[in-house]
């Protein structure tokens, strides 16, 4: 999916975020966890934007910083045109109702002392003046629409699968009718085969109620099912970012390459050679200089060690961090 300048959701600019290290008797900071180091990316409205990468790649805190539940560092995140980087928590109260997340994991992520209906009720209960018969009414219409009964608004959270546990997570996101949703490994935790109905639900919901997706997850082949571009991260650093059909046919990155090499393929025919990378992913407190892909990298150069890459554009919207696409 291409879109336009008028067409972007949410943007960033030079976003990091950096956790201090605290050591010493009388506890200074002495270092920095890099877990989000200098990202500018573009959303457009209505897409599904996957992000990939390692554990520890900066994800996840990556999304968090996306909705302000953690502060950057540094750099500014512009939502539908707003700058929200530095809105105190009274002011962003109005944009949270358009911006919402969907946990990994849906059994930590719901209270359960309270009953779904409750549960699903309580952001209408925060963000509107909406009566309870209207409340109930909603959350009767969500429940059905996610694929639960709405007698199901009066059991508790440990009464459901793990599955149906998503389904109310999503439900609870789409209460307050948001634009964004951050999706944080929302099916890592579920069965195969009920990922591809949680996923099958996500995106009949996406084009019904005109949602924007940041899909993070670290599983290649969810993110190729749902995903309309990719963006592969790698120490805090975005490495590479296209269309999916760029980055599954024609990876430019070295990390994006040897990523899906590792997926199993079906067709012996199309499976990939295998890329073995060297060594562990580096430390975010001190990470590598020049590139940061650098110490793992079968294509290493001098210049490697010396220079970071920046996201250079290569056509058609496929941007790399390399040096070999200089």
């Amino acid at each position: 999916m291409q879109g336009t300048e008028q067409d972007v959701i949410l943007q960033l600019a030079n976003v990091k975020k950096y956790f201090p290290i605290k050591g010493g008797i009388l506890k200074h900071t002495i270092g920095h966890v890099k877990a989000v180091d200098d990202i500018s990316l573009h959303v457009f409205r209505g897409e599904t934007l996957g992000i990939v990468g390692e554990s520890g790649s900066g994800k996840s805190t990556l999304g968090r910083v996306i909705l302000r539940l953690l502060d950057p560092t540094e750099g500014e995140i512009y939502f539908e045109k707003q700058n929200i980087s530095n809105l105190t928590n009274r002011r962003l109260r109005a944009t949270r109702r358009d911006m919402q997340i969907i946990f990994q994991d849906p059994f930590a992520s719901l209270n359960s002392k309270m009953n779904v209906g409750e549960l699903i009720e309580e952001p209408l209960i925060v963000q509107t003046k909406l009566s309870k018969k209207e409340r109930t009414a909603k959350v009767t219409s969500l429940l059905e629409k996610v694929g639960l009964r709405s007698s199901d608004r009066l059991k508790y959270p440990h009464e459901f699968s793990g599955g149906q546990r998503q389904r109310i997570s999503i439900a609870r996101a789409l209460v307050l009718n948001p634009k964004f949703v951050v999706c944080d490994e929302p099916v890592s935790a579920l069965d195969v085969s009920i990922q591809a109905q949680v996923l099958n639900l996500m995106a009949d919901l996406q084009d019904e109620l005109q949602l924007t997706y940041l899909f993070i997850s670290h599983d290649l082949s969810v993110v190729k099912h749902i995903s309309d571009r990719v963006a592969v991260m790698y120490l805090g650093r975005i490495a590479e970012i296209a269309p999916k059909h760029a980055i599954y046919h024609e990876p430019l990155h070295p990390y994006t390459q040897a990523l899906l090499s590792a997926v199993p393929a079906v067709d012996k025919k199309k499976a990939r050679e295998k890329i073995i990378l060297t060594g562990d992913l580096p430390s975010p407190s001190n990470p590598p200089s020049g590139c940061p892909f650098r110490t793992r990298c079968p294509k290493v150069h001098d210049v490697c060690s010396q220079v970071r890459p920046e996201l250079t554009d290569q056509g058609n919207g496929h941007f790399v961090a390399c040096h070999l696409y200089k």
